[in-house]
């Protein structure tokens, strides 16, 4: 995300993952066709080519921090187009008439179109028009999200280990005390070509496989689903992770400028909206430098976890304040001197970056004071032969390549993805009773064919730069000045470093005041914070009472 993942949250595999993101960032390369990604299912073979929305009902409920609450859930697919497309998609009948041959023309021949999975909740016995409706979305970008389904707020919970590998199956699958249906009706969306969902037609990968492109198809599937459902009227919100936040920006600015959707609140988890600001890869855009600085705090924080800083305070808060001072001062100030640094500065620099990271002073000299992500993670425990976590830095795993230069996996990511996948297709097929004759496919490998090109809010054109859509919160929030937003961040995060968040909320282009609608939540976790089980609590009280402040029905 992230970035978050090709799993929510810029999962690297390798540091090849890494270049191949800033590659594409800078050169903006369009997306490109895919086909193994999406194949149709066994049971679609031979059916039309032309997409169809499915929906599939059942009932349900869940006990939420001791109130008990009764859903109905719905499980299905909706169509959606690329921006200006015809509402009604493709017309089949009418392209058979006009082929040579009258048979029903290939997939290839038809207009792209994509079919959105999603699985609904909302709560029996209370007035829907007045019930808040959250639509909930992981990233990557190419990541479903079942990651946020299975993990925070649906109404099962997968049981996972806190900050070591979770055991094979069978995994425990438990009600969910901390699901959101106490505040908010939930849609869960799996993004285009993920999940259950498929794309179609000519040049679907292009149509559908971009910044732009992937905001425009949840802007429609919002709308449909307003209208599918009767929920025009009820308070809405987004509620993205990773890469999530990343569409988050943009879906808020597209359906407030132009569907006028006007939302009561945005709730990022694990934020990144500007890539400058991903501390994977910043040597390969040398000249910016924030990326180092902007990690430095979550470099402190896992060094404290671990307990490998010298004279490590027993108070982690007080410490993440000095060095966030420290960042954006001294050690920003001898990024910026460049080759102009006296060497005497620089020592004096890389002890205190030894002091604050636990990494050696002269390996800290040799990296001229800048050390990537994927160099600490390597470097912070190889006395012991183990890489540090990058979604989560609690998490340790051994180093594959002892003598590699970054990490060459991520330990978090492998050791609970088998699990949350593994329950979410069990509790699909059982218990929502969906996707028998289907595929899930909880994320798929899209970094090489995704255009990361972007046209803020005011831009003429897709700019040739780092993605950044800072600009399109910050005109959402300025088109609707009652719209608040929510930013949750755990302190181990390494894949959306948190001070990079508030560095980037800080620096929207807003009038002063509208600040004040922008609240701040910090966690003992990592990236998905909800695999810290008191985190998962907080977050759930967090974002509830956020709802609540919100939702316009005071009194209510």
């Amino acid at each position: 995300m992230s970035v978050e993942h090709a799993r929510p949250q810029g999962l690297r595999k390798s540091v090849l993952r890494a270049l191949a993101l800033v590659a594409l960032m800078l050169a903006g390369t369009a997306a490109a066709k895919d086909q193994a990604d999406n194949k149709p299912d066994a049971a679609d073979a031979g059916k039309s080519p032309q997409p169809r929305a499915e929906e599939q009902s059942s009932q349900g409920s869940v006990t939420v921090e001791g109130r008990h609450v009764d859903y109905r859930a719905v499980a299905g697919t909706l169509v959606v187009h690329p921006k200006d497309a015809d509402d009604t998609g493709a017309d089949v009948d009418a392209l058979a008439k006009d082929s040579k041959d009258g048979k029903e023309p290939k997939l290839v021949d038809l207009p792209p179109a994509a079919t959105m999975s999603y699985v609904a909740y909302f709560k029996r016995g209370d007035a829907a028009a007045k019930r808040p409706l959250t639509f909930i979305f992981n990233g990557g970008p190419g990541s479903s999200t079942v990651w946020l389904h299975m993990g925070a707020f649906g109404p099962r919970r997968v049981v996972t280990k806190d900050d070591t590998h979770t055991p094979a199956a069978p995994y425990a699958l438990v009600n969910n005390d901390y699901s959101l249906l106490d505040a908010s009706d939930l849609v869960f969306i799996d993004a285009p070509g993920t999940g259950f969902g498929r794309l179609y037609g000519k040049d679907k990968e292009k149509a559908f496989w971009g910044v732009d492109q992937d905001a425009q198809a949840f802007a429609d599937f919002v709308g449909q689903f307003l209208s599918k459902y009767g929920r025009w009227n009820s308070p809405k919100y987004l509620f993205g992770e990773s890469y999530g936040t990343t569409r988050a920006a943009t879906l808020s600015n597209i359906l407030q400028g132009d569907k006028s959707i006007d939302l009561n609140g945005v709730i990022l988890l694990s934020q990144i909206l500007s890539f400058d600001d991903s501390a994977d890869a910043p040597q390969f855009n040398p000249g910016i430098d924030q990326a180092y600085e902007l990690a430095l705090p979550t470099y402190t924080a896992t060094a404290w976890y671990h307990h490998k800083l010298p004279n490590a305070p027993a108070a982690l808060a007080p410490l993440l304040a000095e060095v966030e001072q420290f960042a954006l001062n001294d050690y920003t100030l001898a990024l910026a001197a460049g080759s102009t640094l006296d060497p005497a500065r620089k020592h004096a620099i890389a002890e205190k970056l030894h002091q604050y990271t636990g990494l050696a002073t002269d390996y800290i000299e040799k990296s001229e004071l800048r050390v990537n992500g994927g160099q600490f993670s390597k470097m912070l425990q190889d006395d012991a032969g183990l890489t540090t976590g990058r979604l989560d830095t609690r998490f340790s795993g051994p180093s594959i390549d002892p003598l590699s230069r970054e990490a060459d996996y991520d330990p978090q990511s492998t050791s609970i993805s088998s699990a949350y996948v593994s329950a979410f297709n069990a509790y699909v097929r059982d218990e929502l009773k969906f996707g028998q004759d289907k595929t899930f496919k909880p994320e798929i490998d899209i970094w090489r064919t995704w255009n990361f090109l972007h046209q803020a809010p005011g831009a003429p054109l897709p700019l040739p730069q780092s993605t950044n859509v800072m600009p399109d919160l910050a005109s959402a929030m300025k088109l609707n000045p009652n719209l608040h937003v929510l930013l949750n961040s755990g302190y181990y995060d390494l894949a959306t470093p948190f001070f990079a968040a508030v560095y980037e909320l800080h620096h929207l282009p807003i009038p002063a005041n509208l600040q004040n609608n922008i609240e701040y939540q910090y966690y003992e976790s990592g990236h998905m914070v909800y695999a810290h089980q008191d985190s998962l609590k907080a977050l759930h009280d967090n974002v509830a009472a956020f709802i609540g402040r919100t939702d316009n029905q005071s009194g209510s």
